[in-house]
């Protein structure tokens, strides 16, 4: 290996190992197909390895082309913060931000914030990345990430904007139809909307409601989006954020002195960010538009208490 090796070579050999073609790269990255087999002759020529092996299917990934994945992924990233970082300096508040939160947060509750943002600084660009995984802030993956679980790297600058309540609700479709739980041993009674796989907050949340568990829930998803529009569909009775359920007066939240959660929530972003004026002000917007949401769930809610419950579903 005598010769530099440009990051269009490693890009190309990602491309085939991802599409499995030299035609399914070379459409991928809007390349012509001699120049992708160009590419990956020219890398198994100075790395002096074979990466792929031809078959009837299509090209297929040696062991030594698995081995270079994890890094050449790893490049990919660099390389895409790279082009951020540089369009994102200039004169004012302008560039690319890249943001995460979670699913639930980005479209439900973001919108508005980042609209309000636009509309101040109209040169910004909002890449916005909705994942309940944790993407990877140190390695730039994002630059700006709404977290429901405390930072931990030293890195990292991070605002603690609150505690976003939780509580069961249900729609009044369904509480009319199947009956109001007054108790936790009513909930035995109805469909309950939960996770698929477990999770640090449904770990947290049997520790006080011990009938929140997979086997009991009658839908399981494990998108925040999905649970609640089965929530609002009238399906049965779920975990929603109580101030996204204050913005609709058929949402109920049942037996709030008994079930109650608080999720703490932070704003968080790398601190070589510091002095990107763009970055800065979106970390801003978003530490007082969240702090602003969570004040709504100054209300009752829209509690509902009942002395004894109605027959419930089967």
């Amino acid at each position: 290996m005598t010769h530099e090796i440009g990051w269009e070579l490693y890009r190309s050999f990602l491309a085939v190992l991802q599409e499995g073609s030299l035609s399914g790269a070379a459409r991928a990255l809007a390349l012509t197909q001699p120049t992708v087999g160009r590419h990956v002759s020219t890398l198994e020529e100075r790395l002096g390895l074979t990466l792929f092996t031809r078959s009837q299917t299509g090209l297929i990934a040696t062991d030594a082309a698995l081995a270079l994945r994890v890094d050449a992924v790893a490049m990919r990233s660099a390389a895409a913060a790279l082009r951020r970082i540089a369009h994102r300096y200039g004169d004012g508040v302008q560039g690319v931000v890249r943001l995460s939160a979670s699913e639930v947060v980005g479209v439900e509750v973001l919108p508005p914030i980042l609209r309000a943002l636009r509309e101040q600084h109209p040169q910004l660009e909002i890449e916005l990345v909705l994942s309940n995984q944790l993407q990877d802030l140190v390695r730039r993956e994002v630059d700006i990430a709404v977290r429901m679980t405390a930072p931990r790297q030293e890195v990292l600058l991070a605002t603690r904007v609150g505690d976003v309540a939780v509580g069961l609700h249900a729609h009044r479709s369904y509480l009319e139809r199947c009956g109001y739980p007054s108790t936790l041993a009513d909930l035995k009674l109805h469909s309950l909307i939960g996770f698929d796989t477990e999770t640090p907050f449904i770990r947290a949340a049997q520790a006080s409601l011990g009938s929140w568990r997979r086997e009991n829930f009658a839908l399981r998803s494990d998108s925040d989006l999905a649970q609640l529009a089965l929530i609002r569909s009238g399906a049965g009775i779920g975990a929603c954020q109580v101030a996204l359920a204050q913005r609709d007066p058929a949402l109920c939240r049942l037996l709030p002195e008994q079930v109650s959660f608080q999720l703490g929530t932070w704003v968080a972003m790398h601190e070589g960010l510091r002095g990107s004026a763009r970055c800065r002000v979106v970390f801003d917007a978003l530490v007082l538009g969240l702090r602003a949401y969570i004040a709504t769930e100054a209300g009752d809610g829209r509690l509902v208490t009942v002395s004894s419950p109605s027959p419930a579903c089967p």
